[in-house]
């Protein structure tokens, strides 16, 4: 199958070409985000490799289906950035990867954690200008500490048990509570209101949808304790950019840790360190000493970058052989 994948980062190159060894696909790396401005590019392949920053409306599937591209193979568990509808009535067929590595997200939402607890950013910097002084440094013990997870799916459920390691009293909200965290892991499922109103610190582990888009607006975050820590490693349109910087102006909350942002598209994966910052709200952001703003990089490990490729390959050669795609996304009813 000819293969090309748009968004194409240097790091994900070896993996999918080591990975294709199993497969044999026609494989074109492009480092263009695909959108209805570069969709041609994709003329002559058989299938899309898409990127969480590729933009797939309507009018960018209806080129790629007539350019003769069958199959949009996402390399990401999140689909947001898809016009499911629009990709249904073109008869594309949508894949995802579903899980590539829990792990991944959820060390590093803990590692979030203890450098906003610590103060390990600032002390790093102290010391490259030789300041070992220890004033504004105070942190916290995590040990019995009340940590809200929003969602215990795969990547939920991993931060529930390596919180639980730290002695924190884990409680969570999500519509399917499970039953093995409950057994296993002592977590307490509670509404989510209790989760803002009683927790030390709130991680967001739920997908993106018009029904969790702003779930952390003016209302939750003024509904959470003083002082708290709010931490995203999910989707950036999760949180409302302009209460969050409210919230923290006014010092209500205490600090945050975000590995995503609302308006990433355009500026995270890229460099932009010879550029004027137009985004005022990202600007903001990047000001306030307590926030802790990373590039979107949870997911990257060498293990997640194998199980990305390997899946997405595989998704393809299912697609190929008229066998049951596994990972198939269709369109909400």
């Amino acid at each position: 199958m000819k293969l090309i994948l748009f968004s194409g980062h240097h790091f994900e190159r070896d993996p999918f070409i080591e990975s294709n060894k199993a497969y044999g696909h026609d494989l074109q790396f492009l480092d263009v985000s695909l959108n209805k401005d570069t969709a041609k590019l994709a003329e002559g392949h058989d299938c899309v490799a898409a990127f969480t920053t590729d933009k797939l409306d309507a009018e960018c599937l209806a080129l790629l289906a007539g350019y003769g591209v069958k199959l949009i193979a996402l390399r990401s568990a999140g689909f947001n950035h898809v016009d499911l509808e629009a990709a249904h009535r073109l008869k594309l067929q949508v894949v995802r990867v579903p899980q590539y590595s829990p792990y991944s997200v959820a060390e590093y939402a803990v590692g979030l954690m203890l450098t906003l607890n610590r103060k390990l950013h600032k002390s790093y910097n102290r010391v490259k200008e030789l300041n070992f002084s220890l004033e504004g440094l105070v942190g916290f013990d995590m040990h019995g500490k009340t940590v809200g997870v929003i969602g215990t799916g795969r990547i939920g459920s991993v931060l529930a048990e390596i919180l639980s390691g730290f002695g924190c009293k884990v409680i969570a909200y999500d519509p399917v509570p499970s039953t093995d965290l409950v057994k296993r892991l002592k977590v307490s499922y509670v509404p989510q209101a209790e989760v803002f109103k009683s927790s030390d610190i709130i991680s967001l582990h739920v997908p993106l949808s018009p029904k969790t888009r702003h779930l952390i607006d003016e209302g939750a975050l003024l509904s959470m304790k003083k002082g708290v820590m709010l931490i995203n490693t999910g989707r950036g349109g999760l949180i409302d950019a302009h209460a969050l910087i409210e919230a923290l102006k006014s010092g209500h909350l205490g600090s945050a840790g975000l590995d995503v942002y609302e308006e990433e598209e355009g500026v995270f994966f890229e460099d932009h360190s010879l550029d004027l910052i137009q985004d005022d709200i990202l600007a903001r952001l990047l000001t306030f000493p307590n926030v802790f703003l990373s590039s979107h990089q949870g997911f990257l490990t060498k293990e997640a970058l194998h199980n990305i490729a390997k899946t997405t390959l595989e998704n393809a050669s299912d697609f190929e052989k008229g066998r049951p795609l596994q990972n198939l996304v269709v369109p909400l009813v």
